[in-house]
């Protein structure tokens, strides 16, 4: 936040201005009197510590902005070149043994510091004026909240869709929202929303809702049953691709970390919901989340076989060209998972993509992607090394597995680099495997 630099001395007397008086005057920068008015709060005074602390941050006026420290001024003083700070940071700097003005580097002719109550008052009656505002809009809030809450227990069709809709929106935008759903048991209401005879508009809005609340175990629990797993997956594939991003996010919440019954989460028809999610490359957020959830599915071992059997291999190596480092650490993360069972290794040798893919990523993106690349090539070449070794040196990997070698990356990389590049030249004499790695003498 820029210094506040007063275009001239003032002289601040014990009178203290209300904040219209003030702007009118140029204290707070500009003219006219739109924008800051007194607030008048009665005999009870404000914590300005506190105000500051709750309040969101915004843009504060720059003459309450301290130069040393740049925040709010809780205590300000005013030294004999006019300029104001706060009072323990000039003390600190004084300290220190500088005897300058911080902003302006003049020698201190005079050691006083001047309160400036003027100041102080326009501070906290500004600090004041927004608190009191948010206060006023936060009990706003918590209010509409209980009533959509006691509403959605009467009401059906589309005005429930409505009730919903308003929820989900101020929920999205107001951390008090979200406390007052969960403290008056809006999430058990919410959550028996979804149900057998749950139309796709009053699901597509519960699940909203949900997704930014914070879950409990006994929530997640709940919404975790076959039945309620099963109609989030019939939104994620029949929805908009907001819809589909959030019951991504919100089946993602209910697996991650626990032990999950994978027959009833990893179904086919979540899995291939998710593969068409993160084939649209015409939203990013959408491909990214939908890569971390299949990350998170595919983490659990009985699930790998029934992802490689809808397809997933050739779809997901055919996305690497086009992906930025984020996605492709994650499609490369479940390749490799992939590759842990033999479905998975021989759907990998049969897409005649996968080789000259990965192979490219080596020494590319990342140290972390090079790494996840090596072992997906290590997986397949010696699954079927005769055939897969000669289609990685024609790939280029030699020279690759080289420049991995003589880089700085991890001694694990560069061992495993070594083993491969010897199990691809199996199959060669040596004049012949460096002929068709095309590396020069030097190499050699």
């Amino acid at each position: 936040m820029p210094m506040y630099q007063p275009s001239s001395r003032r002289e601040v007397d014990s009178q203290v201005l209300d904040l219209e008086t003030a702007v009118k005057d140029g204290v707070l920068g500009g003219g006219g009197g739109g924008g800051v008015i007194a607030t008048g709060f009665g005999s009870e005074k404000l914590d300005l510590k506190l105000m500051i602390e709750e309040l969101e941050p915004m843009d504060v006026p720059m003459v309450f902005i301290c130069p040393i420290s740049l925040e709010p001024m809780h205590d300000p003083v005013t030294l004999c070149t006019g300029q104001t700070y706060e009072r323990s940071n000039i003390l600190k700097w004084f300290s220190l043994g500088h005897f300058t003005c911080p902003t302006t580097m003049q020698e201190l002719w005079d050691d006083s510091m001047t309160p400036n109550k003027t100041l102080q008052q326009l501070i906290h009656s500004w600090f004041s004026q927004k608190y009191l505002a948010m206060k006023k809009r936060s009990e706003d809030v918590q209010g509409r909240v209980k009533e959509i809450l006691e509403n959605l227990k009467k009401i059906k069709g589309q005005a429930r869709v409505q009730a919903l809709k308003e929820l989900r929106q101020v929920v999205q935008v107001h951390g008090t929202a979200k406390k007052t759903v969960v403290e008056n048991g809006g999430i058990g209401l919410i959550s028996s929303l979804l149900g057998p005879f749950t139309t796709h508009a009053v699901g597509c809005e519960v699940i909203g809702v949900l997704v930014n609340l914070n879950l409990d175990l006994n929530s997640m629990s709940d919404l975790l049953q076959p039945a309620k797993i099963s109609l989030m997956v019939d939104i994620l594939n029949e929805g908009s691709i907001e819809t589909k991003i959030n019951c991504t996010r919100l089946i993602g919440m209910l697996i991650e970390g626990t032990d999950f019954a994978s027959q009833n989460v990893a179904s086919l028809s979540l899995l291939v919901g998710l593969l068409r999610l993160v084939k649209d490359k015409k939203h990013p957020n959408g491909v990214v989340v939908g890569l971390n959830l299949l990350k998170t599915i595919c983490s659990h071992e009985p699930v790998r076989n029934s992802f490689v059997n809808v397809g997933a291999v050739p779809q997901l190596v055919e996305l690497i060209p086009g992906l930025n480092n984020e996605c492709l650490e994650l499609v490369l993360h479940i390749l490799e998972l992939l590759s842990s069972t033999p479905e998975g290794r021989l759907a990998l040798k049969d897409c005649p993509s996968t080789i000259p893919n990965v192979v490219k990523l080596l020494m590319k993106a990342s140290e972390n992607c090079t790494q996840l690349a090596l072992s997906i090539l290590w997986s397949i070449c010696k699954f079927a090394p005769e055939e897969c070794a000669s289609l990685a040196v024609d790939a280029g990997l030699a020279a690759k597995l080289l420049l991995v070698i003589q880089s700085g990356c991890n001694p694990v990389l560069k061992q495993r680099s070594a083993e491969l590049l010897k199990l691809c030249s199996l199959n060669y004499t040596t004049t012949i495997f460096i002929s068709k790695c095309k590396l020069t003498r030097t190499i050699q």
